[in-house]
């Protein structure tokens, strides 16, 4: 809180943007001149995690400060339900709201894609423009408004996002706000407009699909140029609390002029990968009125983290919500000492979790990583079909999926691997025969933390439970 009164929040999120996608840390390679300059007024935090290394567990784990297990929302898939929020979850919008904020989202939901309970609208937003599903094509796209689909204008969808954004502001600028603005930029499919694309094209160093990614994000962070600009506009900028950031690292595939591969700091790994290179993404909170500009924290901040924070800093105590696996990290945002949880977890495949299979815990230094077994992350092709058609018309009536989970052979786990990621961040050396012992305790510390979260989550009685 401060002299001005109750802040404003504004929460950008991208969607597959990695460190290596800002040009300040890329030396140059792409442009984002915008992203750039907000560091050196913001709070920076260098090791910031996501809560999943994939799109839809990790924006539960924003929306509620809990690990996505416990929200039901574990994967992607749509049509099963595995992306809901469970009803029985309160949400930061949820939080904001009954403090007497305005509410919104723009832009990407993917926590809930059929039926009306869990739409944005029912889960604390009083204004919703975007999608409900995993992925938009940003030229023939269609969204949803408040529960009524629109097609198409022939405008670039990172466009509509940015313009509906300032007009939720510019709605609400005289009383206070919370708006969640969720770009699905870079996240394929890879579209931009040709003059954002043809510098790095003219370049000759990248493939078609980097390129484009670059140009991608190029104009998204245009977009936030002019947000930024309409809140010193409308006279607002310095009681706004503005953080930007990313769900997960970089989507790395394809091959020749359609990979996508590019430089991301040289961490270990990518998106749907527990490694570095998967969760560890770029964070930055600007604050004029109540954080200092160009400061660094270096603490381990995880995505579980922001409701608790961003409900201190708007002066309220987070009752009536479920318990938070996250902590209120604002007194280390201000340069002051706090308790953070003495371990962070993650773990995600697909369909039903398996331990043994992409899971991490970080403890102090040190970290212990199951690597992914390539069987559970199979996607029934047939599946993923149905999704797309969904996905292209969601006016359409769709029936959940609710037959059992496809049957899968997994095979014996590769051993666990151990890290010290301060003194090897890009997860070189595994050092876990050489030291067993911490191995296996945190390999147990593991193995209780799935059976607590996952013990949680089979209390909702499956994703399409009233609970």
């Amino acid at each position: 809180m401060t002299k001005f009164g109750r802040p404003n929040v504004i929460f950008i999120l991208a969607d597959d943007m990695g460190y290596g996608d800002f040009s300040v840390f890329n030396n140059g390679l792409s442009e984002t001149p915008c992203l750039d300059a907000l560091m050196s007024e913001s709070v920076c935090l260098t090791q910031f995690y996501s809560a999943s290394p994939i799109c839809a567990p990790a924006r539960a784990g924003f929306l509620t400060g809990r690990y996505p297990h416990r929200t039901g929302a574990i994967e992607t898939r749509e049509l099963r339900g595995l992306c809901n929020l469970a009803l029985r979850e309160t949400t930061i919008a949820d939080l904001f709201k009954r403090s007497g904020y305005a509410t919104g989202l723009v832009g990407k939901w993917h926590n809930g894609c059929l039926q009306d309970r869990f739409h944005p609208n029912a889960r604390g937003f009083d204004e919703f423009i975007g999608f409900r599903s995993g992925w938009q094509d940003y030229w023939d796209w269609v969204i949803d408004r408040n529960g009524m689909h629109e097609k198409a204008d022939g405008r670039y969808l990172t466009d509509v996002f940015t313009q509906e954004a300032i007009g939720f502001v510019e709605r609400h600028r005289s009383e206070p706000f919370f708006l969640h603005l969720a770009y699905n930029a870079p996240h394929s499919p890879l579209q931009a407009p040709e003059e954002d694309v043809q510098p790095f094209e003219e370049k000759g160093s990248f493939t078609k699909a980097v390129s484009t990614i670059y140009g991608m994000n190029r104009r998204m962070d245009a977009g936030i140029a002019d947000l930024l600009a309409a809140l010193d506009r409308f006279g607002i900028a310095g009681n706004t609390i503005l953080v930007f950031t990313s769900d997960n690292g970089p989507q790395f595939s394809g091959e020749g002029e359609e990979s996508t591969v590019r430089f991301n700091c040289d961490f270990n790994g990518a998106k749907g990968k527990v490694y570095e290179g998967g969760v560890r993404v770029p964070a930055i909170v600007r604050w004029p009125d109540g954080l200092p500009a160009g400061a660094q924290v270096d603490a381990t901040i995880h995505g579980c983290d922001w409701l608790s924070t961003l409900a201190a800093a708007i002066g309220v105590v987070a009752d009536g919500v479920a318990p938070q696996d996250g902590a209120n990290v604002l007194p280390i945002l201000r340069g002051e000492p706090a308790n953070l949880p003495d371990q962070r977890y993650w773990q995600w495949n697909r369909y039903d979790p398996v331990i043994t299979s992409n899971a991490a815990v970080r403890d102090g230094d040190w970290k212990l990583v199951r690597p992914v077994i390539g069987e559970t992350v199979w996607i029934d092709p047939d599946e993923q079909a149905l999704d797309s058609v969904f996905r292209d018309a969601p006016w359409e009536h769709v029936d959940p999926i609710e037959t059992p989970m496809p049957e899968r052979s997994i095979p014996e786990p590769p051993p666990a691997e151990l890290y010290n990621i301060v003194e090897d961040p890009l997860e070189r050396n595994d050092l876990a025969a050489a030291d067993p012992a911490r191995t296996s305790k945190l390999s147990t510390m593991l193995e209780s933390w799935f059976e607590d979260v996952e013990a949680d989550r089979m209390s909702i009685g499956g994703p399409w439970a009233e609970a």
